[in-house]
C-alpha cells in the first residue's frame, strides 16, 4: 500500500462514505476520488509527470486534499505551503525543489498577482486544474516505496528552508502503525487542526483515509480560539483529536473541558511539545475515559516514539515520558561526551529497541537518534541521509525504561559552569498551581550569564521571584534555580504552534516580551 491507494480502495468500497468535511463543503470518497482524477488529468496536460515537484499554495479546503491526491496519482510530490507565506517565500521554495508548478488557491493566486515580485515558477489556479477529466481518468501511478510522496519544509527562521523529503515507506509506516494502534474505522471522524505543511496533518488525513472514516479541517481563523474549538469538536463529533499541547492548554485555560466531555470523543493525541504535567491531569479529570496519547518526532522521523497515559500517571509530578519506539523504529540516546576532564566518559548507548544493550534509570542524559522506516530520504537538494538521524533533542532513559525528554541540545547553555537545559525547568516552573506556561531563556553572556524566565500565570498573577526560586529548589540543583522573572499575557508562538523562542529572545534583549 502507498499514501495514495487508500482513497481509491474506499472510493470503491463505500463510496458514500464521507472523507472530507471543509465547513459546509462536505465531500463523499466517491467525489474526492472524482476530483482527484480531474485534477491528475489537469496536471498531465501541464506536462506534470512522475518524480516531479508541485508546490501547493492552498489554504484548508476539500479542493486542497483533492489536489494532494492528484499529485500522488501522477507519481509527482508535493509540496504543502502555508497560506501565511508571502508571494516572494513561495517562489523561493518553488525554485529550491524545482517544481514544475504552483498550485494556489484563488485567494493566494490573487495575491501572487498583486505582489510586485515576480514568479519563477507557473503559477496555476486550483479551480483551473480541476478540468473535466476522461472517462475513467488516468491510470494511478505505482510508485516505488522509497519514491518521494511530499515534502514539509522547514521554518526558516535561522535561514533558508530546508525541504524535508518524505517518501511513501516513510509515510506508511507511520500511518499504519498509527492507525492500528487507534484502531482507527469508517465510524471515526478525526479533526485535522495543523495546517498540511506541519508533519502533524498526515496522521489527521492519512489514518482517516486508510481506516475509511473522515477528516473535518479546522478552519484557520479557528485554529487558536477555544470556544470554536471546543464547539468543533461537539458539533463535528470529533472521535480522535491530534494538536499541539498549546492548543489543548487554551481550552483548559478558558474552562471549556468543564461540565461533559464531548460524547464521541475516545482519543485525544498531542505531541509537538512538551505538554505540562498538570495539564495531563486535567484531561484526565475531564475526559476520564479518553485514550490519551504523547507522541514525540521531529518532521525528519515523524513519531517514533509513543507513551499512553495510564493509572500510575495518576500522581506523576514530572512531565510524561515520551515512551518507547513506534512506527518500527528504533530509537536510542547517545551519552554526552564527558568534558573539562570532569567525571569519566560514558560509553553505554542506553537502547530502546527490544534486546538492545544499555542501562535504564542511570540518569544518563544523551541525544536521541533514530533509524527505520519513518527516517527521511534526506533534505531536497542535499546528499540522500544515511545512517540514524540525530534528532538534536536530548534524553534519558527512565527506570521504567520509558524515554523522557529533556530538551534541546542546540538550546542547552552554560550557566556558573554547569550545563543548564531549559526545557527541564520549565517542566518544573508549568507544575507551579500558578503558572499556566512558562519559557526560560538565558540572558547575558560568560559570568553574566542569568536564567531568566518568562511566565504566563495561572490566575491573576503568577508567583513572584522568591516563591518561584523556593519552588525550584523542590525539586531542581542550585545552578538551576532561576534569576529572575517576567509576567506574561501569553508567550509567542510559531505558525504550528510551538514556543517561539528566537522571537521570545529578541523582544527580552529589546524590552519586552
Amino acid at each position: 500500500m502507498t499514501i495514495g491507494s487508500y482513497v481509491p480502495a474506499w472510493a470503491a468500497r463505500r463510496p458514500d462514505g464521507l472523507a472530507v468535511a471543509a465547513g459546509p463543503d462536505r465531500v463523499s470518497y466517491a467525489e474526492l476520488e472524482h476530483r482527484a482524477r480531474r485534477c491528475a488529468a489537469g496536471l498531465l496536460h501541464l506536462g506534470v509527470r512522475a518524480g516531479d515537484r508541485m508546490v501547493l499554495w492552498s489554504g484548508k479546503r476539500a479542493s486542497t486534499v483533492a489536489a494532494m491526491q492528484a499529485a500522488l496519482r501522477v507519481g509527482a510530490a508535493y509540496v504543502p505551503v502555508s497560506t501565511a507565506n508571502p508571494p516572494a517565500r513561495v517562489w523561493q521554495i518553488a525554485r529550491d525543489c524545482a517544481a514544475a508548478l504552483v498550485v494556489a488557491d484563488p485567494d493566494c493566486a490573487e495575491r501572487a498577482r498583486r505582489d510586485p515580485s515576480p514568479p519563477t515558477t507557473r503559477l496555476v489556479d486550483i479551480e483551473v486544474l480541476a478540468c473535466p477529466a476522461p472517462a475513467p481518468g488516468p491510470q494511478p501511478h505505482l510508485p516505488a516505496a522509497d519514491d518521494p510522496a511530499y515534502l514539509l519544509y522547514t521554518s526558516g527562521s535561522t535561514g533558508a528552508p530546508k525541504g524535508v523529503c518524505l517518501s511513501h515507506r516513510n509515510a506508511t509506516a507511520f500511518v499504519e502503525w498509527a492507525g492500528d494502534l487507534l484502531a482507527v474505522a469508517p465510524t471515526d471522524r478525526l479533526a485535522n487542526h495543523a495546517p498540511f505543511n506541519f508533519d502533524l496533518s498526515v496522521f489527521d488525513l492519512y489514518a482517516a483515509f486508510r481506516g475509511g472514516a473522515s477528516v473535518h479541517l479546522v478552519p484557520p481563523e479557528a485554529a487558536y480560539a477555544p470556544v470554536q474549538l471546543a464547539r468543533f469538536i461537539r458539533e463535528e463529533g470529533i472521535t480522535i483529536w491530534y494538536s499541539v499541547p498549546s492548543v489543548l492548554a487554551l481550552m483548559i485555560r478558558e474552562g471549556l473541558l468543564d461540565g461533559a466531555p464531548p460524547p464521541a470523543l475516545r482519543a485525544c493525541v498531542f505531541a509537538g511539545e512538551v505538554m505540562p504535567i498538570r495539564h495531563v491531569h486535567q484531561l484526565r479529570a475531564a475526559w476520564p475515559g479518553v485514550r490519551l496519547l504523547n507522541w514525540y518526532g521531529p518532521t525528519e522521523t515523524n513519531v517514533c516514539t509513543s507513551y499512553e497515559v495510564g493509572d500510575a500517571d495518576a500522581g506523576r509530578t514530572r512531565p510524561l515520558p515520551i515512551g518507547r519506539p513506534a512506527s518500527g523504529d528504533r530509537v536510542w540516546i547517545e551519552p554526552l561526551p564527558a568534558e573539562d576532564g570532569q567525571g569519566a566518559p560514558v560509553d553505554v548507548v542506553a537502547g530502546l529497541a527490544p534486546g538492545a544493550a544499555g542501562r535504564n534509570g542511570d540518569d544518563t542524559v544523551g541525544e536521541i537518534l533514530v533509524s527505520g522506516p519513518t527516517v527521511m530520504l534526506g533534505y531536497w537538494g542535499r546528499p540522500p541521509h544515511r545512517g540514524p538521524y540525530r534528532t538534536g533533542d536530548l534524553g534519558r532513559i527512565a527506570p521504567d525504561g520509558n524515554l523522557e525528554y529533556v530538551g534541546r541540545r542546540d538550546d542547552m547553555a552554560k550557566v556558573r559552569g554547569n550545563r543548564i537545559e531549559p526545557a527541564e525547568i520549565e517542566a518544573v516552573l508549568v507544575a507551579h498551581p500558578r503558572v499556566a506556561a512558562a519559557a526560560v531563556v538565558v540572558l547575558g553572556t560568560g559570568i553574566a550569564a542569568r536564567l531568566h524566565a518568562v511566565l504566563v500565570p495561572a490566575g491573576d498573577r503568577p508567583p513572584g521571584l522568591l516563591e518561584v526560586k523556593r519552588w525550584c529548589a523542590q525539586h531542581l540543583p542550585t545552578y538551576m534555580i532561576v534569576d529572575s522573572v517576567q509576567p506574561a499575557e501569553k508567550l509567542p508562538l510559531t505558525a504550528n504552534g510551538k514556543t517561539d523562542r528566537a522571537a521570545l529572545v529578541a523582544a527580552l534583549e529589546g524590552g519586552g516580551p
